[in-house]
């Protein structure tokens, strides 16, 4: 069966495609071309890297349409049907031969060969040479690849633009205008043998029903669009002999059923279909309201943002039994939960079954490394045992980690079904990995969790495994694969001569932090908890050179750059240029994350910065901080100088020290710090923390409780929470400080390039400017020019289009909204609304 597929993960060795219907499938690497597999197979030949070999994460991503072929359907041990695919040409368009080929067709095809004047394709038609010269694919390369060259096993959306001698040679192009223009008809002889999904027709409405249209096209073809692939905005309009365009869906090769869409993201070929925001996955939505009921498929709703969702029938109660047809009338509301999002058919997929809404665990970016999860036993290997920790979520366990101690029979300890308490010791949701261990020593531990560089601080106490042991030591690993080196002097307080007859493979040990150096992921550790270490009376023996000049933490100093480094700013008090050695992290330049990177790229050295503030004097170097909210909270005694004065209910600020996948740590003046839990990381559901915040970011933070005994503050960085009682002056304060700053990098900006700095200086929010339409884009978003912005990319979104209908060549008023210094974007409004204030 041939179908119209979108990537929806790429991993080392497989393609996740998502299919029409909600279903998905797998593209094995060795599936994608013939020269593909061809290098493939000499990379394992020669056993090493290939330099011309691209991983598919290299040519391939989340988004790009693809035609498929399915090879086989397999019921996996836990039920569930794997769709294997093959993308192939050779496969995919089996059903074309040389003299089926005509100008104007849409094929599908794989860069086999790169040439000096253009490209070899693989369009799978046996006796046919295709060639795509540079110049057809020049616009498709500076658009997509960005100016990067295509690569072999690339795959290409292209059009027949000449065929010679009876289709034993063709000439393509990639260009994006011809591609997404282009359109099936009559005089290119499509068959229900070689009709290909992809292609764009125009077809006739035959028969309306609730279930979806029965169309015709192509004079002799009938073709069927089910009711998730009406286009939402018209699914009520159509009617009998309409004409409209649709693009073909699949097609079975045995009853030859041709399925179809009218979803405008598949009429415009080498487009893609609209992706769902991170944050609405695993959402729990209290309202949404049934829009149509299918006894035999399921139901559709609108959710709270106005987004069409699709349950399937098994997913609206908890059982046959328990299900009511009757609660499913159109405006019912319901409870449900986002559990997927199909690409094809452009619709969240959730469910009203009340176990998977009240699920603390959906999918991999909800597990996090130290995280303790239930599973159960679902396969033993020679590798160790697959934990099935929810649907669609599986584990291994090591079998190093099954026990404290080596198993040597573990079939005897656990059978497939058995419950386990499982800990996280690494989780890579992007490549689908979950590793985990049921030492239970580990497990049960209530020791910090190491599981980065960065939080190896000298003196932290935490259990780790060893993972080997030799003459010169013992090697800890921990969490997220991080390791450590334990010298033969850090062993014990009693020398030890052969560590290996002491320690073991998988022994968990307790063991602390002598010293770290994060960027060069160096780890220095010791068994010797209670006794000095050897490193400290090493140290003891050597004076500590003090930096002469102190400075409180609060002062106030003027500093020069003295130089530029890529995380921040070295420079000197203007006090004391002998001595006064300090830098300012690139975060601290602003309260404004992106003003930030502005002012450490404009700053040159020499410059002079007024009135910066003392953040920290660890000795050897001070911090300083030129953020405006942190100083204004120190000068005006809105801080804490230590522990004890933290009251629950505080509003400090703050900024962001950690971002962490279990929450966001929060860093005070005078040292103090705090953890904001995810859950009260933002009034909206979180997903990825590392959506929401970013380490050096200005935060208010208000104080929900303390733990006296363990020094613990926990925090919450909700708006709804954080807000003072004058809301309105901090946010016009705020407005103020940064159209401060930008005036301030216009000034530095005019120090630069004249032409391109003089012109991004002149160009303010709010500015009328007369403009040339340059380019309109598939998704409707056009690109302008003008004397006005000479070495700047201008552009306006389809919305701030307003309803005017523009061509290349127009010349148009319109109006800034804002300018990107950093990479010399400036986004613009036609909307009449606008351009009359």
């Amino acid at each position: 069966m041939l179908l119209l597929g979108c990537v929806k993960e790429v991993s080392d060795y497989e393609l996740v495609i998502s299919l029409p219907n909600g279903l998905s499938g797998f593209v094995p690497v060795t599936q994608i071309s013939d020269a593909y597999s061809k290098m493939l197979s000499k990379e394992v030949a020669q056993g090493e890297l290939l330099e011309d070999l691209n991983s598919l994460s290299d040519i391939y991503s989340s988004g790009t349409l693809v035609r498929c072929i399915v090879t086989s359907v397999e019921k996996s041990a836990d039920g569930r049907r794997s769709i294997k695919l093959s993308i192939n040409p050779k496969k995919v368009n089996k059903g074309l031969n040389a003299s089926a080929l005509a100008s104007g067709m849409l094929l599908s095809g794989f860069v086999s060969s790169v040439e000096d004047h253009g490209y070899l394709i693989d369009i799978g038609v046996n006796g046919t040479h295709a060639f795509l010269p540079r110049q057809k694919a020049q616009n498709y390369i500076k658009a997509v690849k960005r100016g990067h060259d295509l690569k072999i096993g690339q795959n290409l959306n292209c059009v027949v633009v000449e065929v010679k001698n009876e289709g034993r040679a063709v000439r393509l192009s990639v260009d994006r205008s011809e591609v997404a223009a282009s359109i099936a008809t009559e005089q290119q002889n499509w068959t229900l043998s070689n009709l290909l999904p992809g292609l764009v027709v125009k077809a006739r409405v035959q028969k309306v029903t609730p279930f979806g249209i029965k169309l015709s096209f192509l004079s002799s073809f009938t073709g069927i669009v089910d009711f998730m692939h009406m286009d939402p905005e018209k699914s009520m309009n159509y009617s009998p002999d309409q004409v409209v365009k649709a693009c073909i869906l699949s097609v079975h090769p045995t009853s030859k059923v041709v399925r179809l869409t009218l979803r405008q993201a598949f009429l415009h070929p080498g487009g893609s279909p609209n992706q769902l925001s991170s944050d609405r996955m695993g959402a729990v939505v209290e309202e949404s309201t049934v829009k149509a009921f299918y006894k035999q498929f399921g139901a559709i709703f609108e959710l709270d943002d106005g987004t069409l969702a699709f349950a399937r029938l098994k997913h609206l109660s908890k059982n046959r039994k328990s299900f009511k047809p009757g609660t499913f009338k159109t405006g019912c509301k319901h409870k449900c939960r986002i559990i997927d999002y199909s690409l094809m058919d452009e619709m969240c997929v959730v469910s009203l079954k009340y176990q998977i809404i009240e699920a603390q665990i959906l999918q991999y970016q909800d597990i996090h490394t130290g995280d303790v999860v239930q599973g159960k036993v679902f396969a033993l290997k020679s590798i160790g045992m697959q934990v099935k920790v929810t649907d669609g979520i599986k584990g291994l366990v090591p079998s190093m980690h099954l026990a404290d101690v080596v198993l040597k029979q573990p079939e005897k300890k656990y059978s497939v079904g058995d419950e386990v308490k499982c800990r996280v010791l690494e989780c890579n949701p992007a490549g689908r990995k979950l590793i985990l261990t049921l030492k239970k020593s580990l497990v049960q531990s209530k020791l910090p969790v190491l599981s980065n560089y960065g939080d190896a601080k000298p003196g932290l106490i935490t259990h780790g495994f060893v993972v080997c042991a030799r003459e010169f030591g013992c090697i800890v690993k921990f969490y997220n694969d991080v390791k450590g080196l334990v010298p033969k002097s850090e062993l014990g307080s009693e020398p030890i001569s052969c560590p290996d007859k002491i320690f073991h493979e998988g022994q968990v040990v307790k063991v602390m932090v002598l010293k770290c150096e994060p960027q060069q992921e160096r780890l220095l550790l010791s068994f010797r908890l209670s006794s000095k270490t050897a490193l400290e009376d090493k140290k003891e023996c050597i004076p500590k050179k003090k930096q002469e000049v102190k400075y409180q933490i609060g002062q106030m100093v003027d500093a020069k750059v003295l130089k530029k480094k890529e995380n921040g700013l070295e420079v000197s008090i203007l006090e004391d240029e002998d001595n006064g050695l300090a830098t300012i992290p690139t975060a601290h330049l602003s309260d404004f994350v992106t003003t930030s990177k502005l002012l450490w790229h404009c700053l040159q050295e020499g410059d002079v910065l007024p009135r910066v503030m003392c953040l920290s004097d660890k000795g050897e170097r001070i911090t300083l901080s030129r953020k405006a909210a942190v100083i204004s909270a120190v000068q005006e005694e809105q801080v804490v100088r230590s522990f004890s004065e933290i009251q629950p209910g505080m509003l400090l600020t703050g900024y962001v020290r950690n971002v962490m996948p279990f929450g966001v740590f929060v860093e005070f003046p005078f040292g103090v710090t705090g953890l904001a839990p995810k859950v009260s990381m933002c009034d909206k559901f979180v997903t990825d923390t590392k959506d929401h915040f970013v380490v050096g970011q200005t935060v208010i933070a208000k104080v929900m409780s303390i733990d006296e005994e363990k020094q613990r503050v926990l925090l919450s960085l909700k708006v709804s929470e954080c807000s003072s009682g004058d809301s309105a002056a901090e946010s016009f304060a705020l407005l103020n400080q940064y159209f401060k700053e930008m005036k301030e990098i216009r000034n530095m900006l005019r120090r630069e390039e004249p032409s391109m700095a003089q012109g991004l200086c002149e160009l303010l929010p709010g500015k009328e400017l007369q403009l040339v339409v340059q380019n309109v884009k598939e998704d409707g978003s056009a690109l302008f020019s003008g004397s006005c912005v000479t070495g700047l990319t201008v552009t306006a979104t389809r919305y701030h289009l307003g309803d005017k209908n523009i061509v290349p060549g127009e010349k148009t008023k319109a109006l800034v909204l804002h300018v990107d210094a950093l990479l010399s974007k400036v986004y613009v409004s036609l909307r009449e609304e606008l351009l009359k204030q």
